[in-house]
């Protein structure tokens, strides 16, 4: 499942300048509300999502999802906590000005579901593990020459 929302307008024009897709994957095992919370994450991480950019409301992106509002609650109230959004009354859910720091082990607890569904993924398309080190040690050395 997915759900794409346009995000941050630009001031004279007043047209969104980019799209995020939230995906859920159903299989995984992960909380679909944890799956938004990674999402959010990461597309903060990659610039995909800054300051001041807004979510969709709570019952769109529920309805996009095909999920019960209560889990985009509770993925969002746990953002909220973590100061990453905030919501205003009658306005919207927005990403927070407020820089912020992962702690070492948020970011080791990110990484390491990042690699166990990358894992499982290939996995299941039936890559061995050692075929998944080849490609990533050969993706790393073209990096690393750029």
């Amino acid at each position: 499942m997915k759900a794409t929302f346009q995000f941050r307008l630009d001031l004279r024009s007043g047209v969104p300048v980019g799209t995020f897709q939230f995906r859920l994957d159903l299989r995984s095992g992960v909380p679909v509300y944890r799956q938004i919370i990674d999402q959010v994450l990461v597309a903060i991480a990659s610039g995909s999502l800054a300051s001041g950019d807004q979510l969709p409301t709570v019952r769109q992106l529920a309805v996009d999802l095909s999920i019960n509002p209560n889990t985009v609650v509770r993925a969002y109230r746990e953002l909220e906590i973590r100061g990453i959004l905030e919501t205003h009354q009658g306005t919207g859910t927005f990403i927070s000005s407020k820089k912020l720091k992962r702690d070492d082990v948020e970011r080791r607890r990110q990484m390491a579901q990042l690699v166990g569904d990358f894992v499982a993924r290939a996995g299941a398309a039936g890559y061995s593990a050692q075929e998944l080190r080849e490609c990533l040690d050969e993706l790393l050395a073209d990096q690393e020459r750029r």
